[in-house]
């Protein structure tokens, strides 16, 4: 079986791509949103993930402090917000920074 270039590197790719869906997530989060939206905003702007990759992550940024979520049941069909609490937010400017420094880093490389 041969492969194609991109199936040799999706395995790589997909594992970059992690890291950065997260930091998309805590900055589309400043303002509170759902999860099905947050997956067409995500997609929207350059990070396509599908839904067993984001609902556990938000489950486990809630978790750890850098998501709050609520409930709103006043439509037809309950969903649950999430918004970036203060530690996400600081969190997100963490990695924005890192983010910066590894690309400029890489561009140096021969």
């Amino acid at each position: 079986m041969v492969m194609t270039m991109t199936e040799e590197f999706d395995g790589h790719l997909q594992e970059l791509r992690r890291g950065t869906i997260v930091l998309a997530s805590l900055r589309l989060l400043r303002e509170p949103g759902y999860g099905y939206g947050l997956l067409e905003q995500l997609s929207a702007a350059g990070f396509p993930t599908d839904s067993n990759t984001l609902y556990p992550l938000l489950r486990r940024l809630e978790k750890q402090g850098y998501l709050v979520s609520e409930w709103n049941t006043e439509e037809a069909r309950p969903r649950k917000f999430y918004r970036t609490s203060d530690a996400g937010l600081r969190l997100a400017d963490t990695l924005s920074r890192d983010v910066q420094a590894i690309a400029a880093a890489a561009t140096k490389l021969p």
